[in-house]
């Protein structure tokens, strides 16, 4: 057995809130644990507050933080900021992974990706010491057929202690729940029978004209969360009992464009003709539909993605330019959400007016933490154009306290995570959220089909009872893809 130097002192650099002392109290002697809290109360310092008790207690030797990629950074300036101690990082130098495996760390920071590259050394590495784990935005294991979940699944008994972190464990479907849960007690809970599971708890199309289903969907997702919940602590913002400022959500709808409703029509009716000539059902999870609804989405955004003959200005960006302009008068900071990386390209360009600075999956890391810092403190960049995938998870962007959904995709997930970047722990402000709607377009799906997700969402993670959702469930979102693609019209003919 490795022994290790005498660490740095294990006291904790910063109280904790009430909430994140309960939390604390209620999972420290557990062998595993899921931190649910909502997005933006703090799950990092209860994570980083339980990894101290473990090592002053001596259960573990060592800490294993595993994270995105994207918020390695982030990682190292919190556990600076609440501890004393700094971590080693694993990262794709093999070499340097050898010297930190190999070090008397305490912390150990990686992101997932490293779990595949180094999984023989990490399974050498639990033999030797005594290794806790917590995985940070544990939605990145929902899939169970993904190398990494399989990997970490495999890796799971040999850890002493395990916790997953997320503030969407529901990500996009009920099911994405199993895998995160199998990390921790290896199906015990939840069972080995992912098909089955995922059968039942899945959000299909049938659910709005079939009640028997509707009924069945309903019971098991009223059950998902009291099989989790002895060793699950879930807080919202409501109940936490933080005086966070409001959150107003509000729909704005946008006409779309001539040109650009021509260019929609086109697509739209380009999918209506694959769809009725292979004679199925369009389903809002077969792929390849999905990525041709995808492209409609574009359209309705900014037809210039895909068409660079298009050179008129698109339906949403006057509302936006409006929306954008109340933000700066009052003095206040605006991110714009889009999918797309071009778009946002665009988009940026288009607000280059007001200091605006973009962050997408096509920059580089170090790019992106430039922007995010220059939006953080440079009062003359007003304005952020951002895609999920690069900026929803772990970044605290009070700095602003309006958020535009210029476009939305299918996911709850980047929906929830984005629009929380601005309300949480240390904003002081009430913080406006816009979503642009295109009429009579794929948007209107797009926001019934969110709408069913999240209400299926709250009540599989606890947050509303059954008599809640079953007041307010609505799958119209089912047939609505009929009327988006005007289905019942071209069968007619």
């Amino acid at each position: 057995m490795l022994k290790l130097q005498k660490a740095a002192s294990l006291d904790a650099k910063q109280s904790a809130f009430p909430h994140q002392i309960e939390a604390l109290s209620a999972i420290r002697d557990m062998t595993y644990a899921a931190i649910f809290h909502e997005q933006g109360l703090g799950k990092t310092k209860i994570g980083l507050d339980l990894a101290l008790s473990w090592l002053s207690r001596e259960i573990a030797d060592s800490v294993l933080i595993i994270t995105k990629k994207s918020l390695i950074e982030n990682w190292r300036a919190e556990i600076a900021s609440h501890s004393h101690l700094r971590p080693r990082i694993l990262g794709q130098d093999r070499n340097a992974n050898f010297y930190a495996f190999n070090s008397p760390a305490r912390i150990y920071l990686a992101h997932y990706e490293v779990v595949l590259s180094e999984r023989k050394r990490l399974e050498l590495f639990l033999k030797t010491r005594k290794v806790a784990a917590v995985l940070d935005e544990a939605h990145k294991i929902k899939n169970p057929e993904a190398e990494v979940s399989q990997a970490l699944h495999g890796l799971g008994p040999s850890f002493v202690r395990k916790v997953i972190m997320t503030g969407t464990p529901v990500a996009n479907r009920p099911y994405d729940l199993w895998s995160q849960i199998k990390f921790l007690d290896e199906g015990e809970s939840l069972g080995d029978d992912f098909v089955t599971f995922k059968r039942n708890l899945d959000l299909t199309n049938d659910l709005g004209h079939d009640e028997t289903r509707a009924a069945s969907f309903a019971g098991e997702l009223e059950q998902l969360f009291e099989k989790i919940r002895p060793f699950t602590v879930r807080e919202t913002k409501k109940t936490a009992g933080l005086q966070l400022p409001d959150k107003t959500i509000r729909n704005v709808e946008c006409e779309l464009e001539p040109r650009q409703a021509e260019i929609y029509g086109q697509f739209r009716n380009e999918l209506a003709a694959i769809v009725v000539s292979q004679g199925r059902a369009v389903l809002d999870d077969a792929e390849e539909i999905l990525k041709r609804l995808l492209r409609l989405v574009q359209v309705a955004s900014n037809p210039a993605m895909i068409d660079q003959s298009y050179k008129a200005t698109p339906g949403k960006m006057r509302a936006l330019e409006d929306l954008v302009h109340d933000a700066i008068d009052a003095g206040e900071k605006i991110i714009v959400w889009t999918n797309f990386t071009k778009n946002a390209e665009l988009l940026r360009r288009h607000l280059d007016e007001f200091g605006a600075v973009v962050v997408h999956g096509g920059l580089t890391i170090a790019i992106r933490e430039e922007a995010l810092s220059a939006f953080k403190t440079d009062r003359s960049v007003r304005v952020l154009v951002a895609t999920p995938g690069a900026a929803k998870e772990g970044l605290t962007l009070t700095v602003a306290n309006h958020a535009v959904f210029y476009d939305r995709s299918f996911s709850l997930d980047d929906y929830l995570q984005a629009q929380d970047r601005i309300h949480r722990i240390s904003q002081n402000r009430p913080c406006f959220v816009t979503n642009l709607i295109a009429s009579e377009t794929v948007d209107e799906w797009v926001n019934s089909l969110l709408s069913a997700k999240h209400l299926a969402a709250q009540l599989g993670q606890g947050d509303i009872s059954r008599a809640d959702y079953d007041k307010h469930a609505d799958y119209a979102f089912g047939e609505m893809v009929r009327d988006v693609l005007r289905l019942d019209k071209r069968e007619k003919q």
